[in-house]
């Protein structure tokens, strides 16, 4: 595998023979032109971001040359200088010592001498006549052409390819089963090839789409400052983990939502220089975006050291707007409360940012992180701030899953959405308020029959009878916005990762269903919507 410096170098060199390769073209326009503004302008551009990049990587030298021939360029941009006469030669030569530069870090050999060129560059900056005896000029004989290792891919040709990966899985482990079933041990052993190549295949198409999650957090600085200069605040921003990888398009489909929690914990959460200190706080507010992995997940965190979310007040306010009960709502935990700060109703009012710093927005947000299989979780201190979680899928093309039976069909769940699997005997279950709890790792967790639950009409369901209940019980605990729900299922089959295909019409408007797949089998078989089903349970408990 390789290690981060070495992709960090391919990729330099991919972008600096790219930028070469560009400065020859418009060197050349400019000398037939010396008026191409257009061809001026990109080659000031390409020097500014290969002087960036160099010395972002520690090569200072080849930084320097690019710094100077940029200022140079500059120079002639705002007619300080024309292109003509002796500046044309150091240019160029300018450009060959960056090409030969470039080659040396690619081959790891010993980098040109260059300290003619930095001076003569140095005089024409100010206004001198270089002087060009020893002047490095790369002749006909000795120019090398390169090109990149690395080539440049459309999302749209990736997008394609991924779903014909997902095509192949499927069809795969049909194959795979057939060959188990008719036992031709040939057969069996073209399966367990096709079935090795096509994982190799899908997760090297899978890798390909990987970027880093800096390429998000590192535009973040300067939003942080232009939100906190309009607010009056000061905010002191810390980024980590930005090395963490993920698929290119769950960062994208997350963007709006991470830039919307940043400006809300400046907007909300973090206290003005006069309110913290007045409590006892620096001056200086505290935001941290962060990036994790768990398992197979991938963690992204928005901290503050705000003023943090009032529970009793929310806690009021979910009872005010109709959404839970004062007896309900009074043996919420804190978790379940800050919960109702996701619902779209709740959110919008102004009311709750008032009292709490949170609430509007959060429902979209929450509606783009349930689009990708992922969770949003929150945990608030009054006095001493907030952090949301997102946690999100690597890949959205490939998930796992747990695959169950109901009434002779399977189904599955994302295990995304799953907290664990038990089997309880029908007395290790209570009737409570009319429903089904079961105690689940030190909690009380509510439990209904997801037959029930899928079969029964709008109206609310009947009251739980521990009597309807014969032998054990497999209940699959899924967790849906800090709220747990046991499912109970007739028999747990297996987890294995899953192709997610939309469902078509008229099924496609059936929000339990959050797609389908097909199975070796050749089956198919119902993806259930985790965030639909809580929501169906919570609008029909007794």
């Amino acid at each position: 595998m390789k290690s981060r410096e070495q992709e960090y170098r391919e990729m330099f060199m991919a972008e600096a023979l790219e930028y070469y390769d560009a400065m020859g073209r418009h060197i050349s326009e400019l000398e037939k032109n010396p008026s191409a503004e257009a061809a001026l302008n990109e080659l000031f551009r390409l020097m500014h971001n290969l002087k960036a990049n160099a010395r972002a990587m520690g090569f200072n030298e080849l930084g320097e040359i690019a710094h100077g021939m940029e200022t140079i360029f500059g120079l002639i941009r705002s007619k300080e200088k024309d292109f003509t006469g002796s500046i044309i030669p150091v240019i160029f030569g300018g450009i060959d010592t960056i090409g030969t530069m470039i080659r040396a870090i690619g081959e790891d050999a010993a980098m040109p001498e260059v300290d003619v060129l930095l001076a003569n560059l140095d005089r024409l900056v100010k206004g001198e006549e270089p002087v060009l005896e020893g002047e490095l000029v790369t002749t006909d004989d000795a120019r090398k052409l390169e090109l990149s290792d690395l080539v440049y891919i459309q999302i749209k040709k990736l997008d394609h390819l991924l779903n014909l990966v997902g095509e192949l899985i499927i069809d795969r482990d049909r194959i795979f089963t057939l060959g188990q079933e008719i036992g031709n041990p040939a057969l069996q052993s073209v399966a367990s090839h096709l079935f090795r190549i096509a994982d190799e295949l899908q997760y090297s198409v899978m890798d390909a789409r990987l970027v880093n999650v800096g390429s998000l957090f590192n535009k973040f600085p300067r939003v942080v400052r232009d939100v906190a200069t309009a607010e009056q605040k000061e905010v002191n921003l810390t980024i980590s983990g930005q090395d963490i990888q993920i698929d290119r398009n769950i960062l994208q489909i997350i963007t709006d939502s991470l830039l919307h929690l940043v400006r809300n914990a400046i907007g909300h959460g973090i206290e003005t220089p006069q309110e913290r200190e007045k409590s006892g706080k620096p001056a200086i507010g505290e935001l941290a975006i962060l990036a994790s992995t768990e398992r197979d997940d991938v963690l992204i965190q928005v901290r503050d050291d705000g003023r943090g979310i009032n529970v009793d007040s929310v806690r009021r306010k979910a009872v005010e707007r109709g959404l839970v009960s004062a007896n309900a709502a009074a043996t919420l935990s804190p978790a379940d409360v800050r919960a109702f700060l996701f619902e779209p109703g709740f959110s919008m009012a102004k009311e709750v940012t008032d009292i709490s710093g949170r609430g509007v927005g959060l429902d979209v947000v929450k509606l783009a992180i349930d689009s990708l299989g992922g969770q949003l979780r929150v945990e608030s201190e009054l006095g001493k701030g907030t952090t949301f979680t997102l946690v999100l899928p690597t890949s959205i093309a490939v998930k796992g899953a747990l695959l169950f039976e109901l009434e002779g069909r399977s189904y599955a769940l994302l295990l995304m959405h799953i907290d664990s699997v038990v089997s309880l005997w029908p007395e290790q279950l209570h009737v409570v308020g009319g429903m089904l709890l079961a105690e689940v790792q030190g909690e009380n967790v509510p439990v209904v029959s997801l037959r029930q639950l899928l079969h029964t009409s709008d109206e609310p369901l009947p009251p739980a009878d521990r009597s309807e209940l014969h032998g054990r019980q497999d209940i699959i605990i899924a967790n849906y916005n800090n709220r747990r729900l046991g499912l109970i299922v007739d028999r747990f089959v297996r987890q294995q990762n899953i192709v997610i295909k939309p469902m078509s019409q008229p099924l496609d408007t059936i929000d339990l269903f959050g797609g389908v797949t097909l199975l070796g089998s050749g089956q198919v078989c119902l993806v259930l919507d985790v965030p639909a089903i809580t929501r169906v349970f919570l609008a029909k408990r007794p």
